[in-house]
């Protein structure tokens, strides 16, 4: 008789896991109001929530200024343009990350050059870095993976060291907290994303947060090409009344229905991430009980894990009786847990870097040209350490959960248990897809 729900038997978890986003009637109400105010757009007279929403999402991470734009990819441009990265620079980049991280690079014109990550943290490899640099390489821009903070001191060494900018990845970092301070604190500037997975979601969505003046005068700069709707005293281009267009910029304003949702969530921020948290180191103390799984380090200037994505390894397959990772993880799917593998390939391998002298660049460009001056084929990197995590060996379980309670982790550990408990029914008659 089957024991494993894959191949029959009872479900482990049938209750759904916690929901998200988290909608309640102040999130209905703060949308509704800005739909009665017709104040929609951030260039309207009355538009003040999105105002207010990155001036307090700076001051929660610690940081002078805020900046909202329409996506997470729109504040890495923004920022790497505001710091100074130009068109034929080069911008280290670590190649487990989403796309964005490396393709921002490109629509500004600049060259992705991929150092891998360390594979026990799955955060770019600081003692790889400086093996990249040359006279082109301008910036590098680390990733908070998963919420983990990187390690900025090391990183922070390196970028001194050649007079590179750092510019932080932010995307999964809401709430986290490095021993320096909050995440997005930590460089000159960071880029945050509110898309619909994240830990503060308002559908689509992103922040530019930075302490220097300069930088959040030259993001004003980029992100509107209208000018009029954020301005400094010190902008010597604003004219009051007046619509000036100083530079080729970008539309990347956030309505203000995006800005009144995120407000209005801000408040629970630092609840969510503290519960996140929480659930996660207790879910990490019971999988270290089983056989076959490894977490990720935890380094000791980790204060808290903002946990958008809880990060773990399959690395003893034997424990589980040869299972392969993709039917261990049909067989928890099975179970009702929400496990994956992660990404199947690193940025690099992706059609867009693998033909980017093929056609998926326009014109090869910015690989190609007197700007750049060299020659760059992704189809000759390796990053072995992120085509090993992507292949063999990573699992991961997206935030929503972890805003859940205690026995939530517990069924989540209690279906790997029983998963390897019973993995002689799998070894020996695999489930199909």
């Amino acid at each position: 008789m089957a024991r494993l729900a894959i191949n029959g038997g009872p479900r482990l978890r049938t209750r759904p896991f916690h929901p998200w986003p988290v909608v309640e009637e102040r999130d209905v109400q703060a949308v509704a109001d800005v739909v009665r105010s017709g104040d929609w757009g951030r260039l309207r007279p009355g538009a003040t929530r999105t105002r207010e929403f990155e001036q307090r999402f700076a001051a929660y991470h610690d940081c002078r200024y805020g900046l909202c734009v329409s996506s997470g990819t729109a504040a890495l441009e923004v920022a790497l343009v505001a710091s100074g990265v130009d068109v034929g620079d080069e911008v280290i980049v670590p190649p487990y990350t989403f796309m964005a991280t490396a393709t921002a690079v490109l629509q500004v014109g600049a060259v992705p050059v991929f150092v891998d990550v360390d594979p026990e943290t799955y955060n770019l490899d600081p003692g790889q870095i400086a093996a990249a640099v040359t006279e082109k390489t301008r910036a590098v821009i680390p990733v908070h993976f998963g919420g983990l903070p990187a390690d900025m001191d090391a990183i922070n060494a390196v970028a001194r060291t050649h007079g590179l900018r750092v510019i932080e990845d932010a995307a999964h970092a809401h709430g986290g907290i490095h021993a320096r301070g909050k995440l997005g604190s930590l460089s000159p500037v960071a880029a945050w994303s509110f898309q619909a997975s994240k830990n503060l979601t308002s559908g689509e969505g992103g922040c530019l947060t930075t302490s220097d003046g300069a930088i959040y005068n030259r993001a004003i700069l980029y992100h509107d090409f209208w000018r009029g709707a954020v301005h400094r005293e010190e902008d010597v281009d604003y004219l009051p009344g007046r619509v000036t267009f100083p530079v080729l910029s970008w539309n990347y304003r956030m309505p203000e229905l995006c800005g009144a949702l995120l407000l209005s969530q801000l408040d629970r921020l630092e609840g969510w991430a503290a519960r996140r948290a929480e659930n996660a180191t207790h879910l990490a103390s019971r999988l270290a009980e089983i056989e076959g799984l490894s977490a990720v380090r935890v380094d000791p200037f980790v204060v808290r894990n903002a946990v958008h994505l809880f990060l773990f390894k399959y690395t003893g397959p034997e424990a589980f009786k040869g299972v392969g990772r993709e039917t261990l993880i049909r067989a928890l799917v099975a179970e009702g847990v929400p496990v994956s593998a992660g990404y199947f390939a690193p940025v690099y391998k992706h059609p867009v870097f693998q033909r980017a002298l093929e056609g998926a660049l326009r014109g090869g460009f910015p690989l190609t040209g007197s700007h750049y001056g060299r020659q760059m084929d992704y189809r000759a990197v390796v990053c072995p350490q992120a085509e090993r995590l992507c292949a063999e060996h990573t699992l991961w379980i997206g935030e929503a959960p972890f805003l859940g309670t205690r026995q939530d982790m517990d069924d989540i550990a209690e279906a790997f248990v029983k998963v390897k408990t019973n993995a002689d029914e799998l070894a020996a008659a695999p489930a199909s897809v």
